[in-house]
């Protein structure tokens, strides 16, 4: 295995907000952190066409430029990026310890400090028409895109907590909500069911499942199954949100770092600071309540403050 013999102050593994605002960060503080880009450069919001959420934006911006533009801000502070996948870390658990991270099975870097800001990958059902319309009415996060749906007619896929708010929250900006729950009853907690029910613009249709997204360009109705009678039927509407989950990109840390049982990694209270030293997370890796672009920037930015609060510490 090919060995790279140079000690890493700083390596970031994954290039959203959380690892590109972690790398203007730890370049600012002279850490010369090293960025690995990972499987998909710019992370989730390189497939979100608009952008009006984030503060310094006035007129919006494309996901894929936005994240452009934090590339660059990281470059010119002196990060070095690196296109490729972390395939397998080697944490030493103690403080002042080497940690060792592969990259495509072949080099190997090792580092006083990792920040993991690997992200989480929403679930999707896997239709081809699903893929087709990603980003042009096909979404997985009704807070970053319902301000676009206003005053029209919307369909949210799930039955959880998550579902639930999605819909709730829609239901303020579209004129009608559909909620398609797979079975005959919610999986939703009592409180959330009931939020759901006493919404006057929220229709939950149980025991329906998605067949197929249909439109030209963009989205303008969506195809469903009644399960229950084997009856299909066609609901018009302009937007079609996933709430059934989100799967964390942690699976190379499991058993070497805490987390939930999901899969979210675990950090210590008011910090990015992981069970094991020099190790830190942030953005969506770790997040399973606000996944917003602004709130993984924040965290990047803890993340490598921390690193070099510890980096001074080891060396003192």
């Amino acid at each position: 295995m090919e060995k790279n013999m140079k000690l890493i102050e700083c390596l970031i593994i994954g290039s959203g907000p959380a690892g590109y605002t972690a790398a203007i960060y730890a370049s600012r503080a002279n850490l010369s952190p090293l960025l690995i880009q990972g499987i998909q450069p710019g992370g989730q919001l390189t497939t979100t066409n608009d952008v009006e959420n984030y503060p310094g934006y006035p007129e919006g911006v494309t996901g894929p430029i936005m994240m452009e533009d934090f590339k660059k801000q990281a470059e010119r502070f002196g990060t070095e990026i690196m296109y490729g996948t972390v395939t397998k870390v080697e944490f030493s658990s103690q403080k002042g310890g080497h940690h060792k991270v592969i990259v495509d099975n072949k080099t190997t870097f090792n580092a006083k400090t990792v920040i993991i800001s690997t992200g989480a990958s929403a679930k999707y059902l896997g239709l081809e028409s699903e893929k087709k319309f990603m980003g042009s009415g096909v979404s997985a996060c009704a807070v970053c895109d319902g301000f676009f749906f206003k005053n029209q007619d919307v369909v949210v896929v799930g039955g959880g907590d998550s579902a639930a708010e999605e819909a709730t929250y829609l239901a303020k900006l579209c004129r009608k909500v559909y909620l398609l729950v797979r079975k005959d009853k919610m999986r939703a907690s009592q409180i959330m069911q009931k939020r759901v029910l006493d919404t006057e613009n929220v229709e939950v249709l149980f025991n329906h499942e998605t067949i197929e997204v249909m439109g030209d360009k963009t989205v303008n109705a969506i195809k469903v199954l009644d399960n229950k009678q084997n009856i299909e039927k066609v609901l018009d509407a302009t937007g079609f949100f996933l709430a059934i989950g989100h799967t964390p990109n942690t699976k190379i840390f499991q058993g070497q770092l805490d987390m939930d049982s999901v899969g979210y990694l675990l950090t210590k209270p008011n910090s990015s600071l992981t069970n094991l030293p020099g190790v830190f997370a942030s953005g969506d890796a770790q997040d399973s309540i606000y996944r917003q672009a602004i709130t993984a920037a924040g965290s990047g930015c803890m993340a490598a403050l921390d690193a070099e609060k510890y980096l001074f510490e080891i060396e003192e």
